[in-house]
């Protein structure tokens, strides 16, 4: 029996093509895993940090008990949760009620792979990175209105219809104000955005030229993620618990995930968008650089990067805890008039005074 050599050499490329394959998909998993481990310990210390700053505003002693400093007390609640049971509404739509969390968590979850935590360490660097993030992110209150319909119950149906509500009233100046930092970046590429800003130093943060995007923003942000004074989906005062009334067990604790995942969201695109990314005002030398050991310089620069952007995240973070306990929950209809009658009007402004200022530097 003959075999031609053509043959074999094609089958071997045909092997080894289909082997490249296999380990280049095994490679993307990497990336992906370590950013979702990155994110579940972020969440873990959102949740610490939040107890311990509620605590000290309030004079009391928050956790102690669950590891050092109560620092395990996060997995505490989450493990307490798994092992609880999953309840169903007896004449609610039970897919609905199932699925409305999975769609809210993993909306925002799709989030983080446009947000670059350092040069070159972001998962997808595309033109319409910040875009994507506000069409993914407008999905989640249709997983909260799912839920509160699902239910079956009056106080969850109109905590849905309220977080429905307040995302569409919310989502129109954040996105103006997003609009008038790609006008002035000239790109709408989370990259970009961050190079832009580095070209001018501390000064050339969008902080400085965006001083009422950037507060329009940040109030928009704490609306999105449902935080005090802006959350009336799930007033206890008036809705017990608002769209998770009816959720026990794990389905209840994606709720509490999501709100820490948005949060965690937000103010890593806080700092993307106007507080200049992973680039640092002071300029610093590592011992490497000093003596040109090229590999240790670029890794010491990525964790540079990755800290910087997590300090100025947290920054945020710290901002947004103390305002809950700082500021009284608002009513619906003061909720709804801020939004339309004066960060839309505002944002807009804004959005044409950027406009102009680049057409007229041309």
């Amino acid at each position: 029996m003959i075999i031609d050599t053509t043959e074999i050499q094609t089958i071997n490329s045909f092997y080894t093509s289909e082997f490249l394959k296999e380990v280049y998909g095994l490679i993307w998993i990497v990336p992906i895993l370590t950013l979702i481990l990155g994110i579940t310990m972020g969440v873990l210390v959102i949740v610490w940090l939040e107890r311990e700053i509620s605590a000290a505003i309030q004079q009391r002693i928050g956790p102690e008990y669950a590891g050092p400093l109560g620092i395990l007390q996060a997995i505490a609640d989450g493990t307490k949760l798994l092992f609880k049971e999953d309840l169903l509404p007896s004449r609610g739509d039970i897919r609905l009620f199932s699925v409305g969390p999975s769609i809210a968590v993993i909306s925002i979850l799709l989030s983080y792979l446009v947000i670059p935590f350092g040069y070159r360490l972001v998962l997808a660097d595309l033109s319409i990175g910040v875009f994507l993030w506000i069409a993914i992110s407008s999905i989640a209150p249709i997983g909260l209105l799912m839920s509160g319909y699902g239910s079956n119950n009056k106080y969850s149906f109109l905590g849905g219809l309220r977080a429905a509500a307040q995302s569409i009233s919310y989502e129109i100046p954040l996105t103006l104000c997003v609009l008038s930092i790609s006008l002035l970046s000239n790109s709408s590429s989370t990259v970009d955005i961050v190079e832009a800003q580095s070209k001018y130093g501390f000064w050339g943060w969008n902080l400085w030229r965006q001083p009422i995007g950037f507060i329009v923003f940040l109030i928009s942000s704490l609306a999105e993620c449902e935080r005090l004074p802006f959350d009336l989906p799930e007033a206890e005062e008036e809705l017990v618990a608002g769209y998770q009334t009816e959720y026990s067990g794990i389905k209840y604790g994606l709720f509490y995930l999501a709100s820490y995942l948005n949060l965690l969201v937000s103010s890593l695109f806080v700092t993307v968008l106007y507080l200049g990314g992973w680039n640092l005002p002071i300029p610093y030398i590592s011992i490497s650089e000093l003596f040109g050991i090229k590999k240790i310089a670029s890794i010491f620069g990525m964790t540079m990067g990755i800290l910087i952007t997590l300090t100025k995240a947290y920054l945020f973070l710290f901002i947004s805890i103390t305002t809950r306990w700082t500021l009284p929950r608002m009513r619906m209809d003061q909720l709804l008039n801020l939004g339309w009658k004066f960060l839309l009007p505002i944002s807009l402004g804004n959005l044409l005074l950027t406009t102009s200022s680049q057409l007229l530097s041309l």
